[in-house]
């Protein structure tokens, strides 16, 4: 068995009702190139087969697989109990949905170790149920491996606040942990620790595969969309009393693309009248609040690049539209 001081990543997977997908997720943790690793398995109540896998995964593999079984908290709950538990030197997040390539561990642990980096990122993927990649996510284009955030605050604008595809130095989390009982929970917590770091690293392979289920894609959204504009807003005053506050530029950039264009696609499949009208008039609200200007919200570049003329002739049509005739109906009819 590894000693303790010499793990160098625990990977802490929530597990709730996956009997389907677990074994693959498992899988490519405990062939992980990387030998000096804990996987920190935490069954979050499930009903399912789920715990039988993983007490077939401990057996066969008692040096790597480390499985707890807790009352159903729901996602943050498990992750936090993960951090609790863990004893490596980075931590990192992978939902028992998906799974990972081989090296990814490895090659992050070794850029961290290599730029003295508190935060190591890799590309994404979506993948659907028979592995086929429908959607290869970028995070950090044309960027070198080592990033310094004081130099490159921009990326606190342009990236995707997953949990999963990032590396961390687990000092990150010695007085922070996910808020339970939200949505959204790594919109809210992992801009927080980024504010946290001096150097980032960074590799384009696209390690992390994000499975996307036919069983996900049709659930219709619900006014837990809101949740979006409250982690903004949490995140908005902690970045006002970080060393970064009079840098309002990466403030005003970040509050558009996660408050404004992440809600907007959430708000696309929320099919209550009611409540579509509703978060509606939120995000209106969240907009004047914020003093982020119908100009500014079509002007924003994403990795120096206008967001909007990137994106699909149907998403631009629907955000455009959507940020007009939004707008407009809500003043009318308040």
């Amino acid at each position: 068995m590894t000693p303790i001081s010499d793990i160098k990543v625990s990977i802490i997977v929530p597990v709730y009702n996956v009997e389907l997908y677990l074994e693959k997720c498992l899988l490519s943790l405990v062939n992980q190139t990387l030998q000096d690793i804990e996987i920190l398995v935490v069954n979050d109540g499930s009903k399912d087969q789920s715990q039988k896998i993983i007490e077939n995964f401990q057996q066969k593999y008692p040096n790597k697989i480390f499985g707890f079984i807790k009352e159903n908290g729901g996602l943050s709950d498990a992750r936090n109990f993960g951090i609790d538990k863990a004893k490596g030197q980075y931590l990192g997040f992978v939902d028992s949905d998906d799974y990972v390539s081989a090296t990814m561990f490895e090659e992050m642990y070794n850029l961290a170790e290599k730029h003295n980096a508190q935060m190591a990122i890799c590309n994404l993927q979506k993948v659907d149920e028979n592995g086929n990649v429908t959607q290869k996510l970028t995070q950090v284009p044309n960027f070198p491996e080592k990033i310094i955030l004081e130099n490159n605050l921009s990326v606190f604008s342009d990236i995707s606040y997953f949990a999963c595809n990032k590396l961390f130095k687990k000092e990150l989390f010695q007085d922070k942990r996910f808020k339970k009982g939200i949505h959204f929970e790594d919109i809210e917590l992992i801009p927080q620790l980024l504010l946290e770091c001096e150097t980032l690293a960074f590799t384009p392979n696209y390690h992390y595969q994000y499975l996307e289920r036919q069983d996900s894609i049709s659930k219709s959204h619900t006014t837990k969309g809101l949740d979006i504009l409250n982690a903004v807003k949490t995140v908005s005053e902690k970045f006002n009393q970080s060393r970064f506050s009079n840098q309002k530029k990466a403030l005003k950039d970040f509050q558009i693309l996660e408050g404004v264009y992440t809600f907007l696609a959430y708000l696309a499949f929320v099919k209550d009248e009611t409540d579509f009208y509703n978060m509606s008039k939120k995000m209106d609200n969240f907009i004047e609040t914020n003093g982020l200007k119908t100009k500014d919200i079509f002007q924003y570049k994403r990795f120096g690049k206008n967001y909007l003329l990137s994106l699909s002739t149907r998403k631009k049509i629907y955000y455009i539209l959507s940020l007009l005739r939004f707008r407009k109906i809500v003043r009318i009819l308040t």
